[in-house]
This record gives C-alpha cells, structure tokens and sequence, in this order.
C-alpha cells in the first residue's frame, strides 16, 4: 500500500445557491481544487452525494461532473453513506490510490437543498434513519437529536444552557470564513432565546441546510511534491458502522461506530487523542458534538459539555473544534459536509486559515458522522 497525500484543495461558499445546479457546484470545487493541485486531468472521480435523486431528480452523478467537467471517459462513482456520503467518498479514493490502481484522483462532496420546500427535506434527510421503525413513526433526524439531548441531561444532570459554547464557538469561527453561511457571532443570551424546534433542541443548537461542493485531489505522497509545496499526508481514515436504528443500540448515548472508527484511525495513525492539534467533529446538533468528542476520546462519558463550558474547544483550547465554522455555522449541505471538513483540516495543516488559524497544528482529524451515528468515517491528516 502507497502512502496517500492531499495536493490540492477547492470549496465553493456554503449557502443557498439559487442560481447555480448541482452539477455547476460540483464543477466549481473540482476546479479549484484542480488548479490548487496544478492538474489538469485525473484518473478518476468519486462523488459523495446524499440526495441528489430524492432533491434534484438527478442521479448517475459520477458521469455527469465528469462530462461536465470535461474529463470525458474517465472512472467515476457517485458514493452514498447519508451525511457521511463525503468522507465516504474520501475513502474509495484513498484506496484507489493506495492500492496503485491510479495516481490522481478527486473526490467531491455535492448536495443542493435549498431549491426544494422544508418540509420535502426533512422527508428526505429521513431516508438515514430506520424507515420502518422510526421515520414510519414520524421521527426526524430533529426529533431524534432531541429525545437524545434530553435523555443526556437526564443521565449526567446538565441544563439546557450548558450546550451554549459549542454554538457561539462554531459561530464565532465562522466569522472570519468566507465560505461560510452564518458569518455573525450569537451571544448566550441569543442562544437561550432562540425558537425550539424540538423541546429541548432550539434552532441555534441545529446546523442550517444549505448548497454547496467541496474538493480533494489526492496522489501518492511520493510524488505529492511534484504538484504543491503544501502536500497533506492522509496518515489514516477508517470507517465503522452502528444500528440505523437508535433503539438497537446497547448505549443510546455511546457513538459505538464513532468510537469504533476513531479508535481504527488512531491505530492506522499510530497517535491517540493527545496527539490531534485540530478536530472537525460532526456539529449537526450540539448534542453531537458531545458525543462526538466522547465517542473520540477527548473526554470521558458524560463530559463532552464540560470541555465547551470551560472553553477548551476554542481556537487556543485543548482541543480546537468547528475551526471554520463547522455544520452549524458554516452550513450543513450534508453529502458535502464530510468534504468540507477534510478541506478545513488541510486548511489548518497547511497554515492557510487566516484569523483561525491554530498554531503550530501538525495533526488533524475530522469525524463525519451518516445519520444518528449508523455510518461514521474518521481520518487523521498530517502536516509534512
């Protein structure tokens, strides 16, 4: 197996793009990510995509970017895994190059969302969950969050307003993020003021849906330098699976895929949770953020909320998370957002985040999470 690098790097801004197809977004970020790489042509493309059938009525994605795009006859695949469809689709390509069946591949993440009404959204984020036995009960993925916020306050006696920091934080970051779709701080006060959605979940604890593409080139790290003086090491990325359903599972309150992938990164890594100067978790709701860093090792059961209450997850705490904004400020166009994160990490690692820059950061690591945790992929990235 080949060590895999990142050589280029392209996002299109986050947001709802009226104006601009699925497939222009996808072009978009594969061209800035081709030119950050210098490329011209790639051997092939993997295309992380939740809803593009349910939403677009387009599906086949794969040879439509690539046609699009002008790369005509190359390989290329749509990957599906629900929200963690981008990280997914990081992974085939990660393989693709690895194993040496090609040399430069690119992986995108695309959703297009906001054309269709809330309602037709929240219907087809649905199709993550367990269809018979949640969403045919009437379920979302909010409803769901929230039976899972309130039986964590109930296990480990928090109050609603303790989950405040991991908001402000992501939007605080998102402030200086040109990409992102929330560029304004919010206050606590603002937080606890805002309209509930889903008792206790109100709408600053849940990532906005949004438009948007993210994009990765990926060669061996042997020739990595060929193409950038930036290049990004892939040290490790792994995938893990729990029940769609959250019933089925032995611990509701234990990501056991999160933990399970996270714990395969570290060994693949050859780091533990120590070792990561940066963390792009899964913010889709603030309570997975506390289960994410739980799940990863950055706290024990139950103390996820504390590291935000104490203010360790900020740009200089103990572990920087939402560095760019994350889902909830930067946006949530969910086959994306896995893309997204990858290219917020090289970001870091490449000392190109501007005002959020984390120092000296040698080591990142991204969580994307499908569903309520069924599909979780983690990849550890590293500065050389």
């Amino acid at each position: 197996m080949r060590d895999v690098s990142i050589i280029g790097i392209g996002q299109t801004p986050v947001g709802e793009h009226w104006d601009k197809s699925l497939r222009e977004l996808a072009y978009q970020a594969l061209l800035a990510a081709m030119q950050s790489a210098g490329v011209e042509r790639v051997d092939a493309l993997y295309v992380g995509n939740m809803l593009s059938g349910e939403l677009t009525a387009q599906e086949h994605l794969g040879a439509l970017i690539a046609d699009f795009a002008g790369l005509r006859g190359i390989e290329a695949i749509k990957v599906e895994a629900a929200c963690g469809s981008g990280a997914a689709a990081l992974r085939v390509g990660y393989m693709a190059v690895a194993s040496g069946l090609c040399d430069l591949v690119a992986c995108i993440g695309v959703e297009k969302m906001t054309d269709q009404q809330g309602s037709t959204v929240t219907s087809a984020l649905a199709m993550a969950a367990d269809a018979e036995y949640e969403a045919l009960q009437g379920l979302t993925f909010v409803s769901i969050n929230a039976l899972l916020m309130r039986r964590y306050m109930h296990e480990y006696g928090y109050r609603k307003e303790d989950f405040a920091n991991f908001a402000i934080n992501a939007h605080a970051n998102a402030v200086n993020n040109p990409y992102a779709m929330f560029r304004s701080p919010i206050t606590a006060a603002q937080f606890a003021e805002a309209k509930p959605i889903a008792d206790p979940i109100n709408l600053l604890d849940s990532s906005p849906i949004a438009d948007g593409a993210a994009c990765v080139i990926l060669a061996p790290t042997s020739i990595a330098r060929e193409f950038t003086d930036k290049p990004v090491r892939v040290r490790a990325i792994a995938i893990a699976t729990d029940t769609l359903a959250v019933h089925d599972r032995r611990d509701p309150l234990y990501l056991e895929g999160g933990a399970l992938s996270a714990q395969k990164a570290y060994a693949m890594a050859g780091v533990g949770p120590a070792d990561i100067d940066v963390f792009e978790l899964h913010d889709a709701f603030t309570i997975m953020s506390a289960l994410s860093l739980e799940a990863a090792g950055f706290a024990p059961r139950g103390q996820g909320v504390r590291l935000a209450m104490d203010g360790e997850i900020g740009l200089n705490g103990r572990i920087p998370i939402t560095t760019m904004g994350g889902l909830k400020a930067r946006g949530h166009p969910v086959g994306a957002t896995g893309m997204y994160q990858i290219v917020e990490v090289a970001q870091q690692l490449r000392e190109e985040a501007g005002l959020n820059q984390v120092k000296n950061a040698q080591l990142g690591m991204a969580q994307n999470i499908g569903g309520s945790g069924a599909t979780v992929v983690t990849t550890i990235l590293e500065r050389i």
